[in-house]
């Protein structure tokens, strides 16, 4: 009788960003009060998460861990067993266009924040809107970082950026700056592979966002809801089929969450501009469940940095200097 092969890694992540970073990026005002909706979202993900027994990576706004208000739901994660991510300190998403110092002071002092709360030090590393530049991974390198996982290797990030232009209240200088947002059609073309890239102070492990391999169209958990609203049965066979094709392919898939896939308008209204925040907030949490749990069927899923350590090869050629720059080839 023929021992069954386990399955092959893979990751799952959450972006916590928050109310007032979304109500920033999209130029709506009241959100220099910081109003948060931690304290209703962290718990509502940590249930689930312990219920299906996964450990994933949180990346964290380093702002939202400086206040004190957030301070007991973000160690809530650290105490549940999850990793600690550094999702930069003020989530803007045109972080691309800091210079070096900036950069360096963004990583630095959200790390700082998420160590004095958490005691947990940061090695991984997620851009605010997949903002990677080789500045970036030189710094992340520099700091002992073992790995970014920044990049979202899709061809409609023009299309998603043109809808949300459409339904904010951005002008001039505020789109300039917002300009490439959510990536370029170029992306789409980037490996889906967890990789090694090498860079001026050393190397680290590239982990991307998996779209869909062949077509690279999105399969974070978003991008599920969005389909759930026209057919919730369609939209888990889409996430199947996907995930399935991963198999088939050799990709070991790194899949994205986010806390509107825990909240509906409702609990949000600022938010409403999203897609899919008419679904309710019970209806997602039962397909975060049945997309987590399919998942989970075809892989062993855990953090990040787990991922990085079992699929990253040696290290590969020096990075160029294009702003999303992968040293693997396209899958």
């Amino acid at each position: 009788m023929s021992k069954q092969q386990p399955n092959p890694v893979a990751s799952l992540s959450l972006d916590l960003d928050n109310k007032w970073s979304y109500m920033k990026t999209h130029g709506d005002d009241g959100w220099e009060s910081f109003p948060s909706y931690l304290d209703l979202v962290v718990p509502r993900f940590l249930s689930l998460l312990q219920e299906l027994g996964l450990r994933i990576t949180v990346f964290i706004v380093g702002q939202d861990a400086a206040l004190p208000q957030n301070r007991e739901a973000i160690l809530s994660i650290a105490h549940a067993g999850h990793e600690i991510g550094n999702h930069s300190f003020s989530h803007e998403p045109w972080f691309h266009l800091y210079s070096p110092e900036e950069t360096e002071r963004e990583i630095a002092q959200a790390e700082e924040h998420l160590h004095r709360v958490t005691g947990m030090r940061t090695i991984g590393f997620r851009g605010p809107g997949y903002s990677h530049t080789p500045v970036l991974l030189d710094c992340l390198a520099r700091r002992g970082y073992l790995y970014d996982a920044s990049t979202l290797p899709t061809f409609i990030g023009p299309l998603a950026r043109a809808y949300y232009f459409a339904l904010s209240r951005l002008k001039g200088s505020e789109l300039k700056q917002r300009s490439a947002l959510f990536g370029k059609f170029s992306d789409g073309f980037a490996s889906l592979n967890v990789h090694r890239v090498t860079c001026p102070s050393g190397s680290l492990v590239e982990v991307p966002v998996t779209t869909m391999p062949i077509l690279h169209c999105p399969i974070h958990v978003s991008y599920i809801h969005y389909l759930a609203t026209y057919s919730p049965a369609a939209a888990l066979a889409y996430f199947r089929f996907a995930v399935g094709l991963c198999r088939l392919r050799g990709i070991t898939p790194s899949l994205l969450l986010h806390p509107l896939d825990f909240l509906d308008v409702t609990e949000v209204p600022e938010l409403a501009f999203f897609p899919a925040m008419s679904l309710s907030s019970g209806a997602k949490l039962a397909t975060v469940r049945s997309v987590l749990r399919a998942f989970s069927e075809k892989f062993s899923v855990g953090p990040l940095q787990e991922h990085a350590r079992q699929c990253a090869g040696p290290a590969s050629r020096p990075l160029g200097t294009s702003r999303r720059h992968i040293s693997a080839s396209a899958d």
